[in-house]
């Protein structure tokens, strides 16, 4: 073919596929006869519009032989070895149905797998849930592990009382400083007087009160500064020798109960009163501010006592 020459006017020389087009089987074109040359090849294709959908399986054309060996079908009709996949069970025309894969003949194009991503997007999720647990756990953990290190004892537990105990109330009354008083601030009455012969005695200069053993002497306390109305314990501290000794305890003007008891907690032989020194306690009931305490020898009183001190404390307590 030079330039300006279009070659040979016949279609098949033009272009060898024409016999498959309407204008160029007008023209005379015809498919070759034995293939393209190809070794092996199969004569699949036909003239456009040619192929029938649906068409029955049952028809069949007998077999002519090809190139190369191999059977070909009469022109435009369907080779015994090839049928279109519509031609085949389950098959069918544009717009049947698709054969689901894994089912009879040759399975279509597969979706993606929605079954596992679905799995794994769970998976993950509850991952991502189990971990934030843990977190949480472990955070609660240590705020209660921190609670307990900063605060342990920050109030009373069920098996604890708010409320002070009693041996507490006590130690409380007995820090309230009363007043006390020495045998020479006594007022004497009878036959009461000082002395400091026998040695012992806690008060200022070792005086003490003596000469009590006849009746009618006394001693007497005009106490000031009580806080309250209540029990208290007045401490009287003596000394006496030999037998149990009692006399009559008056609390302002008033006759206390019981004799005061004055025995020989020393132990002291009868007479040796530098031995007999201790003291005993008695639980009068005193009014708030100003009150008179009166130790006297009565009819029946057994009276031969030294006398050294007097002191208070609130509540009923015996040291």
């Amino acid at each position: 073919m030079t330039p300006g020459n279009n070659g040979a006017s016949t279609p098949e020389d033009d272009d060898p596929f024409g016999y498959l087009y309407a204008d160029g089987q007008a023209n005379g074109a015809q498919p070759p006869s034995g293939g393209y040359g190809y070794p092996n090849s199969v004569n699949r294709v036909r003239p456009v519009g040619t192929r029938q959908y649906g068409a029955p399986q049952g028809q069949a054309v007998p077999p002519q032989q090809g190139a190369y060996g191999q059977p070909q079908g009469a022109y435009g009709q369907p080779n015994a070895h090839y049928a279109a996949p519509e031609t085949f069970p389950g098959g069918g025309g544009p717009g049947a149905p698709q054969q689901p894969s894994g089912h009879g003949g040759g399975g279509g194009r597969r979706g993606p797998n929605t079954k596992g991503l679905l799995i794994g997007a769970v998976a993950v999720v509850a991952a991502v849930v189990i971990g934030i647990a843990v977190a949480m756990t472990s955070s609660g953990s240590d705020d209660d592990k921190g609670g307990n290190e900063a605060g342990g004892d920050a109030g009373p537990t069920q098996s604890q009382s708010s409320e002070p105990s009693p041996s507490a109330s006590e130690s409380a009354e007995e820090d309230v400083e009363l007043p006390s008083i020495e045998a020479k601030a006594m007022r004497l009455g009878g036959s009461a007087s000082l002395a400091s012969e026998v040695e012992g005695a806690e008060s200022d200069g070792g005086v003490y009160v003596a000469n009590l053993n006849q009746p009618g002497a006394s001693v007497t306390w005009t106490v000031d500064g009580i806080p309250e109305d209540g029990l208290y314990t007045l401490f009287t501290t003596y000394s006496a020798a030999g037998e149990d000794q009692s006399m009559t305890l008056t609390v302002n003007g008033k006759e206390f109960g019981s004799k005061l008891n004055l025995g020989n907690f020393a132990h002291a032989e009868d007479g040796d009163f530098a031995k007999g020194w201790t003291k005993t306690y008695a639980w009068p009931t005193l009014n708030k501010g100003t009150n008179t305490i009166t130790l006297s020898c009565a009819d029946g009183d057994k009276c031969n006592v030294l006398l050294d001190q007097f002191s208070l404390k609130k509540g009923q307590v015996k040291n």
